[in-house]
């Protein structure tokens, strides 16, 4: 069963018809998209010039059957704790959002699909190798 979790710069890939991301994600049995994900995704939706098509075809996209919303609980939130501990004690912190999207992921022991490498840093993270020239 191929679990995938999907990061910011993956559903923007997919809007933009990136046959890689959209080969991958239908292969997927199940496809997460954490709600630190969705606020990136608002926040670019409200600067932006197309809010309102923008914001259908996200609502389209969750509908879709088979694509699940990662809420933050307490289980999601000690593994952040832990993988900020880490992350500084190591000397590679990566931004906060990133931190909470890893966390979620691994919690759902889902594969991450990201173009941000620096993911690779997170322990049990499990990054799925993919261009973005894709």
């Amino acid at each position: 069963m191929m679990r995938l979790c999907i990061d910011t710069n993956i559903y923007s890939a997919f809007k933009r018809g990136s046959s890689d991301v959209i080969s991958l994600l239908e292969e997927a049995d199940e496809v997460f998209i954490p709600v630190v994900v969705l606020g990136e995704l608002y926040a670019g939706f409200f600067q932006g010039m197309n809010q309102k098509r923008n914001l259908v075809e996200l609502n389209e996209f969750l509908n879709t059957p088979g694509i699940d919303i990662i809420e933050i609980n307490n289980s999601i939130a000690e593994r952040y704790g832990n993988i900020v501990k880490t992350l500084r004690q190591q000397g590679t912190p990566i931004p906060t959002n990133d931190i909470w999207i890893a966390s979620a992921a691994i919690e759902k022991n889902a594969r991450l699909l990201s173009y941000d490498k620096h993911f690779e840093r997170v322990p049990g993270s499990m990054l799925v190798p993919i261009s973005p020239n894709g």
